[in-house]
């Protein structure tokens, strides 16, 4: 019994320092990032309809990439938010429309993805990393930027806070 609390203590500490090494990595990586409004006023999805950024609602842009391990992580977070949000993903240089389309059928996904296959809207926002996350308010005002991994429970409230 002593060593399993030794162990969980163990584990519970390195928890915690990667956690708090991640957090500064992405405070770090994300001064990086656009700052400006949002100057994109409607993107081209996958099954070729246009999405129109709407004027009332906050939106949340997330970059993420099929082959970026911590965007298949954080995936199912963004798929759950798209229920109840404005949310628009941008997959960066992941393969033709038809891939991307495979990918998102295979993991039982229906968010709603422009395809940035030569990276030129990620060049435009300044990101460098995966995943890559925007929010922005009503007014298309950045309210929250971040590089890497974010729970659901995070962007749900900043979402939330963006839209007040």
């Amino acid at each position: 019994m002593k060593k399993v609390k030794h162990y969980a203590k163990e584990i519970l500490f390195f928890i915690i320092t990667m956690t708090i090494i991640a957090n500064m990595m992405s405070i770090y990586r994300s001064q990086e990032l656009a700052k400006e409004p949002l100057s994109i006023s409607s993107f081209e999805l996958l099954d070729k309809s246009v999405y129109h950024v709407k004027s009332d609602k906050p939106l949340l842009i997330h970059f993420w990439a099929t082959w970026c391990p911590t965007c298949n992580m954080e995936a199912s977070n963004i798929e759950f938010l798209s229920k109840y949000f404005e949310v628009i993903t941008i997959a960066v240089k992941s393969g033709s429309d038809e891939d991307i389309k495979k990918y998102l059928k295979e993991h039982n996904y229906h968010f709603r993805v422009f395809n940035d296959s030569s990276g030129v809207v990620a060049q435009e926002f300044h990101v460098s990393g995966f995943p890559t996350t925007f929010i922005y308010d009503k007014k298309s005002t950045l309210r929250f930027s971040e590089v890497g991994y974010t729970s659901t429970l995070g962007l749900y409230l900043r979402i939330l806070w963006a839209g007040q």
